[in-house]
């Protein structure tokens, strides 16, 4: 295939991935964002390549769950409640998935993008000076007994599934692993073939600097409209004015939906208010990340200190901090890592997008020319590079060994 045009909008992760790949496969290729990279969900996650991530949040029995959930202050699930009334049309469509075949054909699908993360960051990144934020680890599941790993028998079954089978560090050998447990958690089970990034959003600039320097652009601009008068993209209308191109990647997130609809769909996709906490120069630090079950939130020794990201909370765009969210958080963190504290902290909070069927976008818009790269829910980082590689070879037209239906964009179409 001949070398397009291509304009790529969103500068995190799965955006400067896509453009990074379109570039090594000899397109002309252009980033766009009208932001700094990497200081959208790219800069606040949890750090993790976790290519174990293959289970999504709508298991079976979560309807069942879900209210006392919600009412329990002590469990990370957080509603606005004024909210609800609006979006009471995507979560029937959301909880619909809680069954048993829809939990592993998302799983299925999950499994593509994230299974095989670590080698797709270190394939990105090789030969590079991105290189240096791509850590390897194992990563542990926290439990506090036998018990409570047991009840979570089924998702591991999931993962199991997948090809990810842990070893389990059990009793006082917990506390030799990872000292800055406390000394009643009971059970690691224990990943291995994992990673983290050091920085995320030191990363994504990095990354950024990657494409500059095989040829590539940036440039910092907001996407106000698509021209596909001929049926097909032939430019993008910006602030900074119009831009022609032969094909357009769609990476901005959350921030997709609306783009979406000017192109007719209405794509049932929510934000997700995540949090994180980076508690700065600790005194202790956990050996490699780790989820910790109880507080379903994770823990990771960055190059910043210890970032803890966690919580699920459904309430829009508004930028203010749920101080009940945050104070949830630190509470289990003082109760799973009661020695450690820290000189400062930082918090954040940004938007997951999620989609109802917990699946990311990827792949044409019918025949437009434009692809998407969005809805990547808690598997951004995790994801971004097979996405980008994913799109690469959709753009140039290489067949993929993968089934890529499942994260078909016209899945939302009317009468889909």
């Amino acid at each position: 295939m001949a070398a397009k045009n291509i304009i790529v909008i969103g500068a995190g992760i799965v955006g400067a991935s896509s453009a990074i790949w379109l570039r090594r496969a000899g397109h002309q290729v252009t980033l766009i964002d009208k932001g700094e990279p990497g200081m959208g969900a790219s800069y606040g996650n949890g750090a993790i390549l976790a290519a174990c991530a293959v289970v999504p949040v709508t298991t079976p029995g979560l309807l069942a769950k879900a209210p006392k959930l919600l009412l329990d202050p002590n469990f990370p699930l957080f509603m606005r409640w004024s909210y609800l009334p609006k979006r009471v049309p995507w979560m029937a469509r959301y909880m619909s998935n809680a069954n048993d075949k829809d939990t592993r054909r998302i799983a299925r699908g999950l499994t593509t993008i994230v299974g095989d993360s670590l080698q797709q960051h270190q394939a990105l990144t090789a030969g590079t000076d991105a290189t240096k934020w791509v850590q390897e680890s194992e990563y542990s599941f926290v439990y506090p007994d036998r018990a409570a790993f047991d009840a979570d028998a089924y998702v591991w079954e999931l993962r199991r599934d997948a090809g990810f089978v842990p070893e389990l560090i059990e009793g006082a050998a917990v506390q030799e692993a990872e000292p800055i447990l406390a000394p009643n958690i009971d059970l690691l089970a224990v990943m291995k073939n994992h990673g983290f990034i050091l920085n995320p959003a030191g990363y994504v600039k990095d990354l950024v600097k990657v494409l500059q320097a095989e040829g590539g652009k940036f440039i910092r601009a907001e996407v106000k409209d698509f021209d596909v008068s001929g049926e097909s993209i032939s430019a993008i209308d910006t602030d900074q004015g119009r831009m022609e191109c032969d094909s357009v990647v769609l990476a901005t997130g959350v921030w997709s939906k609306p783009l979406m609809g000017k192109l007719g769909l209405n794509v049932p996709l929510e934000p997700e208010r995540g949090y994180h906490i980076v508690y700065q120069n600790p005194n202790v630090r956990p050996n490699a990340p780790m989820m910790v079950t109880t507080g379903k939130f994770v823990a990771t020794p960055t190059d910043e200190g210890l970032r803890c990201a966690g919580v699920v909370e459904f309430g829009g765009m508004t930028d203010v901090k749920s101080k009940a969210a945050l104070g949830l958080m630190r509470k289990k963190v003082n109760e799973i890592f009661p020695t450690m504290h820290a000189a400062t902290e930082e918090e954040w909070l940004g938007f997951r997008p999620a989609p109802s069927d917990s699946l990311p976008l990827v792949g044409e818009v019918g025949s437009t020319g434009i692809f998407t790269a969005f809805g990547h829910h808690h598997i951004g980082l995790t994801g971004g590079p097979k996405t980008g590689r994913m799109i690469a070879d959709m753009v140039t037209g290489n067949q993929m060994n993968i089934d890529t239906t499942p994260f078909a964009p016209n899945r939302f179409a009317k009468g889909a």
